[in-house]
Parts: structure tokens; sequence; C-alpha cells
């Protein structure tokens, strides 16, 4: 048996990003005090993993690994914006973490695995090659949620997470062992020849299928697998249900192209119809739970739910009768709205890591309460991005639910676009009251908002992107458009 040496050039990025994981742990474990250096360590890995991965960007779709891994255009457009949600997370999140004694080397560490972990998913070409990733993303994510070691709900959470999060892997093991009974392989590539050429039983390819979507939907946080994300966006500490609420989605929605996609695309009429289930489910729920909340971590969490909701109606019309001209559009428009969505997260999240301070955590909406007398810049950024999630021209939320529904028009489901703008007018009550309550009321507190300038630079900048791209849209539209073209 010959062993044939792998090219490494195109996974250069993640070699690199697990090089540097073993250098970060070294560095913590023999420095006291290093936790200055560690940031400085993290962050100078994540921009020279966007470097490599920029060099290493040609246009084409090369495989490695025994085609377990994938280099395309729609990998490293993702990866680019995957460093960039951590890096900006990771500066939100560090004067909040070093004010409750949790600015240590393992966050720092759990952050790069969690990277790396979203890396693979992110390239994968191989079912088990995604589980990997997906363990590595979660395992990361169940330890930093449970990083506060005192607090009891922040460890409810954790633990919340972590079992259903076994129950989500469980199913998606559960499909894959199915689809590769039918088809013989777990190579991507190969599960979409076999299915071509109708291989296989076609019985147990469905079950396959229905787990396969079952375990995506988790990772998505839509209904009715939705379970864990208000508690733990509630318990866990702001800065990591930032984290949670940002980079993970952009792997999740790699995961869903690359399996549905890229390998069971023959099956698209099968799978959208599930999709459209959880879609409109999803919608439904997360606006209606979120009008009741008081908690705005808890509100942003459902809130989260009808945005993933409204990323799958992209997904769920790109084939129509058969007819796969309306594909590239309809995933441009999802992904589009996924990034959009990244956006809008960090700025909100970041505006509430801004205000908590050490010993208190401005998470409810009546700490929000006359913000615009305390600052009233950071209380317009906060309203922009209101705005921008209730989908109100001319922000990026808008172009981002207005692309999504031209596909879904497009493909004919007028009356799921009805349904989704009636539910969209519904859940601009929540985003409104936000502003609301900055604007309108008294505030409760009258200290002084204090934060680094970088923060407050980086914060800005969140907010200004949010309004610019709502303004000029079409060159991030194109850029998710062009990414696609030379991976499907």
């Amino acid at each position: 048996m010959n062993f044939v040496i792998p090219d490494f050039y195109p996974a250069a990025a993640e070699l690199f990003v697990a090089a540097m994981s073993f250098v970060i742990l070294l560095v913590g474990t023999f420095r006291q005090n290093a936790r200055h250096i560690v940031y400085t360590l993290t962050q100078l890995t994540l921009v020279f993993a966007a470097v490599i991965t920029w060099r290493t960007m040609d246009g084409q779709v090369n495989f490695t690994f025994s085609n377990m891994y994938v280099d395309d255009l729609m990998g490293d457009f993702l990866k680019l914006m995957l460093y960039l949600s951590v890096a900006v997370v990771l500066l939100y999140s560090r004067g909040y973490m070093n004010d409750r004694k949790m600015e240590t080397t393992e966050y720092y560490l759990l952050a790069i695995y969690a990277t790396l972990g979203m890396m693979v998913m992110i390239s994968a070409n191989h079912f088990l090659t995604i589980y990997l990733g997906l363990e590595l993303l979660s395992l990361a994510l169940y330890a930093m949620v449970a990083l506060e070691r005192d607090s009891a709900r922040a460890t409810e959470a954790a633990m919340k997470y972590f079992v259903l999060g076994a129950l989500a892997s469980g199913l998606l093991l559960y499909g894959i062992s199915m689809i590769y009974g039918a088809t013989g392989t777990l190579e991507i590539s190969s599960v979409a020849q076999s299915i071509y050429h109708q291989a296989g039983n076609r019985t147990v390819l469905m079950f396959g299928l229905v787990f396969v979507v079952a375990g995506l939907a988790f990772k998505l946080g839509v209904v009715p697998f939705h379970m864990w994300i208000p508690d733990v966006y509630q318990g866990a500490p702001a800065a990591i249900t930032l984290f949670i609420a940002s980079a993970p989605k952009l792997a999740a929605f790699a995961m869903a192209m690359r399996l549905l996609v890229n390998g069971l695309f023959e099956l698209a009429e099968q799978w959208q119809s599930m999709l459209m289930f959880l879609a409109v489910l999803s919608i439904v729920l997360g606006n209606l739970a979120a009008i009741a909340q008081t908690n705005l971590k808890r509100m942003l969490g459902y809130s989260g739910i009808s945005h993933m909701g409204f990323m799958l109606l992209g997904l769920m019309s790109g084939v129509v009768g058969g007819d796969r001209h309306f594909a590239l559009n309809a995933y441009s428009s999802s992904m589009f709205y996924v990034i959009s969505y990244v956006m809008m997260s960090m700025a909100s999240f970041g505006v509430i890591l801004l205000m908590s301070r050490s010993g208190f955590e401005a998470e409810t909406l009546d700490d929000f309460r006359g913000l615009n007398k305390r600052n009233s810049w950071f209380a317009g950024v906060m309203a922009m991005v209101m705005f921008s999630m209730a989908g109100i021209p001319f922000f990026i939320g808008f172009f981002a639910k207005f692309s999504v529904l031209q596909a879904v028009v497009a493909a004919g489901y007028i009356w799921l676009a009805i349904l989704a703008v009636v539910m969209s007018l519904i859940g601009a009550f929540y985003y409104l009251r936000v502003v609301k309550l900055m604007f309108f009321d008294e505030p409760a507190d009258t200290a002084p908002i204090t934060a680094t300038l970088d923060m407050r630079v980086l914060l800005s900048l969140n907010g200004v992107a949010i309004a610019a791209l709502g303004l000029m849209p079409q060159t991030l539209m194109s850029l998710c458009a062009y990414s696609l073209l030379g991976s499907l």
C-alpha cells in the first residue's frame, strides 16, 4: 500500500492556526500574567491566517487529504469573514472578561480551537470531516459557556447546551450512517454522484436526510431545535454570548451548503420542504416569543431564531420544480443574510458589553432607559442596529431581508413572502421598544459610560458599516454571488 503525501498548501491556514494554538498554550503556561501577550498572539494568529487564506485564494476548486478537504472561493470568502468576526469579538470582549477575572489563556485558546473547528467545517468535503470540525467547535463552546465557574446560571446553561448538543450530534451521526449505508461513501462529492446515478436504497437515503437536517437545524438554532438558545444566551457571560451569536453562524451556513447543496442537491425538493417547515416555525415563534422578553440577551436569542429562519428561506428557494436557474441567486441571498446578521449581532452585543461593568450586567431592557442622555453616539449605534434587525430602510438588514424575499417570490412562494413580511412587522415592535427606551425614557443610572479607545472606535465602525452597507449593499452582494459561482 503506497501512502500518498497530501498537498498541504490548500490547508495552510488551518495548519498555521493549529500550530499557533500550541504556541499560545506554551506562552500562557510558562509566563505569569500573560494575558496581554496571549491576546496579542491570538489576534496576530487571525491576521496571519487571513493573509495565508488570501494568498492561497486562486479561484480554483482544490481537493486534498484524499478528497476530504476542499479549497474553493466560497470557503475562502467565509473564512475571511470568520477571521474578521472573531477578531472583533475578542476585542469587544476583552474589557468585560478582564473586569470579571476571566481573561485567561484558556479563554483565548478555546476561541482559537473554536475558530479552527469552524475553518474545518467551512472547507470539509467529507461527512466525517464536517463532524470533526463541528465537535471541535461545540466542545470549545461548551467550555466557554461554563468559563465563569462560580456562576450557577452559566453552569446550568453549559449543561443544557452540552446535553442538547450531544443529542443533535447523535442525530447527525445517525443520519450520516444511513447515507453511508445507502451510497457506500462518505465523501460529499461521491455521495452527490451516487445519488445522481440513483444508486443505493432510496428509503434509507430519505431517513438519513431527515436526521442530517435535524442535526443541522440544531446547529442553526431553528425551531423545533431552538430550546438551548434563549437559556444559553441569557446564562452565559455576555462576551461568550457574543461569540456564540456571531462567527458560528457562518460555519453553520457553510455546513448547510456542503451537506445539502454540494452533497444532496439531487434531493433538493425533499430537503427544501423540510427547510420551509423549519423556516416558517422559526420566523413565527422567534418573533412572537421575543415580544414577551424583558432580558435583552434572551430577546436577541429569540430574534436570532427568527433571523436564521429568514436565512433558511433563501436555502429553500434554490430549486423550483426541477429548475435550478434560481439556485445562485437564492443561495447568495442566504449568504448575504447570514453575514449581515453576524455584523448586526456583533454590534448589538458590543453595546451590551460597553454598558456592562464590574459587578453589573447591562442585560435587561430597563438598563437601556435614557441611554441617549448618557451617551448619544452609542445610543445612535444601538438604534441603527435595532432598525437594521427590524428590516427598516436603509440599513443592511433591510436589503438582507429584501434579497431573501426576492428569491422566495421568484421561486413562486408568494404566501411565504407575505407571511415573512407580516412577522417582520410584528417583530419590529420589540426592536423599536429598545429605541423608545433609549431616547424617550429617563435613565435609571446616570453614571458615565467608559470604554477603551479601540472598543469605542471599532464599535463605531461596526455601526457605520451597518448603515453604509445598507446604502451600498451591491458590493457585498456581488462578492457573495461570485464566491458561490466558483463553488456550485
